[in-house]
């Protein structure tokens, strides 16, 4: 497989997307960057790639290295694009939010089973210009991934709460009160500002993901523990290494994985454009995606 400037780029079947501090896991060898391009523009960074105990993974800083690019800012199609034309079939993507819950405490992790848009600027979608896609997303995060994900946390010690609902708002700016009210009272578990869109163009790319929430605040709802950017930063640090212990761990359990899963024919049924009538260059544009179906 080539990118735009014709370098032969490694094929790679797993990727975490996240924060820094990720990938600097002592244990992972022969570490590099590869520039890549797209024809949705360039990914948040350069994706390094690395060795874990001869499994070869791939990460991606969301924000890019120094954390610069706002939630709304991040470039989702280009980052999943990058990381399917390198081969990765399953994503981890590790995802700071805050707590709507009294025992969901700051520390813990969660993995969430269901997710809700009140995002609104952000485009979630590989589709549009000449060719109309559906994906079936009742499902937003690959069952499979979330319970090997969860044996490990398991195995490791680490508080990880299994379940919930995870609303995903525009941000940049927290939640305010009568917000956060709000979303307590629907039901939600967590407010994060990252999971979408990438959790829909992973599953319109045919790849595993599953986000593993780092609770770091209790949003705004709780008197006197309201979040602030020191409160989420503090935690974020303390968590680092219990999340360097779950890639190890869960990178080795994931290789040996055979996806039988929805994801893997996410849009065998999905694409409803009459062949007669697509956009050749949407088409060429999407090979990577859909080359399988069209």
């Amino acid at each position: 497989m080539k990118n735009k400037k014709n370098e032969l780029l490694e094929q790679v079947k797993i990727g975490v997307i996240g924060g820094s501090g990720v990938y600097n896991i002592e244990e992972i060898k022969d570490i590099k960057e590869i520039d890549i391009n797209t024809p949705f523009g360039k990914p948040s960074d350069k994706i390094i790639i690395g060795t874990l105990e001869n499994i070869k993974i791939a990460f991606l800083p969301r924000h890019g290295k120094g954390h610069r690019i706002l939630p709304s800012e991040i470039n989702q199609r280009a980052n999943i694009y990058a990381l399917k034309l390198i081969g990765v079939q399953q994503i981890i993507g590790i995802s700071a939010c805050g707590s709507l819950k009294e025992e969901l405490k700051p520390g813990d992790f969660i993995l969430p089973e269901q997710i809700f848009d009140r995002t609104k600027t952000r485009i979630s979608t590989f589709f549009g210009n000449g060719i109309v896609g559906h994906i079936g997303f009742a499902n937003p995060f690959c069952n499979e991934l979330r319970n090997i994900v969860y044996d490990c946390c398991n195995v490791l010690n680490i508080k990880t709460h299994f379940g919930g609902i995870y609303v995903c708002i525009e941000g940049p700016q927290f939640s305010t009160r009568g917000e956060s009210e709000v979303n307590r009272k629907l039901g939600f578990d967590v407010v994060g500002m990252t999971a979408l869109p990438e959790a829909k163009l992973a599953r319109e790319a045919e790849i595993c993901y599953a986000t593993v929430g780092l609770i770091t605040d209790y949003d705004v709802w709780k008197q006197g523990e309201e979040v602030s950017v020191e409160k989420v930063s503090k935690i974020l640090h303390k968590n680092v290494e219990n999340v360097k212990k779950l890639i190890k761990t869960v990178v080795l359990k994931i290789a040996q994985r055979k996806r039988e899963c929805e994801c893997k024919d996410a849009l065998k049924y999905a694409i409803f454009t009459d062949k007669n009538y697509i956009n050749k260059t949407t088409l060429n544009k999407l090979k990577l995606i859909t080359g399988k179906y069209l």
